[in-house]
């Protein structure tokens, strides 16, 4: 079956945070909405009619997961990552900001270190300050464009003493898709120092341009002993709104106290609908998702070809995975203020805001490309028009 995602569909008034709260969050309704991470694809029909399917039951009462949640979500990981886990490591979160809010007042006490890698996706800021712990920044570094790893700082501060690290894998908003590599030479150092690792992995879906994924609890035995992995197919297929997570522990003791604040907070309580969108998605998706991720790689290639011929001093950073394109704009010599100023009232256009991602977001915007090819390339043209005027 061949899939659409070429059609405009007007999502106003829909009570849509991507757009109806677009003019509260710039100033101004007059912008083409390209910030919030969801797509601007519908949800797949085969997803639609399995929650339609549920609705012809006339009670939507209180609800546990089947075995068909867990057995949909370790199938897809099997055959997707090429990762093998029990059905008994899956657990649930309304959401993985909430799992690492979570996390952070299970595992580590106030005053304790935890450690981010910004720029980076910037509830983990708060998901750590906001319980009275100790925010600590690795930076990452820039080098021939292409974001790394500083993994001498990172040793540095976990022989000062860190009880947890944040890992974004693959990368928001970077856009890298972490190699093994990488990936066990930062294994290597939370085994030395015995830090716990939870791994924020809600793009692992959306690798482009052949890169794999690879899950950090996948590198072995010791290492997923020291690891919450967070999941979703909230933004694979765009089903944010169900608030439906999974987390992933094979080490049962750290599964169990994940769910001991769970059951503290009462917030295990699962959604009916999201639910059967998950198994559905996790059942039948595979094509679907071959499809977009074509679409996103066509979208991406264009968006870079149109603005590298037309502002080659734009710096856009290689994108490996998500939808969510990292634009640098430091050659325009503008403070953070004045630029957000420039792309919101200037160029017409909604977009994440670089300094809210952390040190090394200065001067940066962050871009969403999941939409129709034609709104991308109208962002794009309205982005080259304010330049040109500048």
């Amino acid at each position: 079956m061949r899939y659409d995602f070429d059609t405009l569909i007007d999502r106003k008034g829909t009570n849509s945070v991507k757009y109806d709260l677009s003019g509260k969050f710039f100033g101004t309704k007059d912008v083409l909405p390209m910030w919030v991470a969801d797509m601007d694809f519908p949800v797949a029909g085969f997803i639609l009619e399995a929650i339609e399917e549920r609705l012809k039951h006339p009670f939507l009462g209180y609800t546990f997961r089947s075995a068909g949640f867990s057995e949909s979500v370790a199938s897809w990981l099997e055959r997707r990552h090429k990762w093998s886990i029990s059905t008994h490591a899956i657990g649930f979160s309304p959401g993985i900001v909430p799992a690492l809010n979570m996390a952070v007042m299970e595992f580590t006490d106030p005053g304790d270190r935890v450690v981010v890698q910004p720029p980076v996706y910037f509830p983990f800021f708060s998901a750590i300050s906001n319980h009275g712990r100790e925010l600590v920044y690795n930076q990452l570094v820039r080098k021939n464009e292409r974001y790394e790893m500083d993994l001498d700082h990172l040793e540095g501060l976990f022989r000062e003493g860190v009880k947890l690290f944040f890992l974004c894998n693959p990368h928001n908003p970077v856009g890298r898709a972490w190699s093994k590599k990488e990936l066990e030479q930062l294994a290597a150092l939370c085994l030395k120092y015995q830090v716990l690792v939870i791994s924020d992995e809600i793009h692992s879906d959306l690798l482009l341009f052949g890169n794999r994924h690879i899950p950090f609890a996948s590198l072995g035995e010791d290492i997923a002993d020291l690891t919450l992995t967070c999941m979703a197919p909230s933004k694979t297929f765009n089903l944010a709104g169900l608030y439906t997570s999974v987390v992933i522990a094979t080490n049962p003791g750290i599964k169990k106290r994940y769910e001991k604040i769970l059951d503290v907070v009462h917030v295990g309580g699962d959604n009916i609908l999201g639910q059967v969108a998950l198994e559905a998605a996790y059942t039948d998706g595979d094509e679907w998702l071959d499809q977009l991720l074509a679409y996103l790689e066509k979208n991406y290639k264009n968006f870079c070809s149109f603005l590298n011929d037309a502002v080659p001093e734009l710096l856009i950073s290689p994108l490996e995975s998500t939808y969510l394109a990292w634009l640098d704009f430091s050659f325009l010599q503008l403070d953070d203020e004045t630029l957000r100023n420039f792309i919101i009232h200037k160029a017409g256009l909604g977009l994440n805001d670089g300094p809210m991602f952390g040190p090394g977001g200065a001067q940066h915007q962050r871009l969403n490309i999941a939409c129709p090819e034609k709104i991308l390339m109208e962002g794009a043209g309205r982005l080259v028009e304010a330049i040109r005027k500048a």
